[in-house]
């Protein structure tokens, strides 16, 4: 089985005023930029990402994330939110399951010696 090195994901810096703003990282398997201007496209040299910065798709979702600074703000916060509440239900769920599962083990075990004692009694009974 062979692994897959993945493209790194391209995110844009931020100057001074907090604006997104582009400059190109150093990556060494490639980058990936999701602006969506070519799905999937994967940027193996610094020259060929520059080139797609300077296209105007790229331009316009750079535009666009700067006007939505404070919705993907707020987004973020209720992510991170979501995951708090989902690490708390999982963590539940694990100590149901545990539960659950001693209460099986109790419980055959039961019946393993029900079981015994019956075959133990039928036994008895033949001599």
């Amino acid at each position: 089985m062979d692994l897959i090195i993945e493209p790194d994901v391209y995110a844009p810096s931020m100057d001074e005023h907090g604006n997104y703003v582009d400059k190109i990282p150093s990556f060494k398997n490639g980058i990936y930029c999701p602006c969506g201007s070519r799905k999937n496209k994967n940027y193996e040299t610094h020259q060929k990402l520059s080139i797609h910065i300077k296209s105007q798709v790229h331009k316009k979702w750079l535009e666009n994330l700067n006007l939505n600074k404070t919705n993907y703000y707020v987004d973020c916060n209720k992510l991170h939110e979501l995951v708090k509440n989902q690490r708390l239900i999982i963590a539940q769920m694990e100590i149901d399951v545990n539960n659950k599962n001693k209460t099986i083990d109790y419980l055959t075990q039961q019946l393993t010696l029900k079981n015994s004692t019956a075959v133990t009694n039928l036994l008895e009974l033949d001599f």
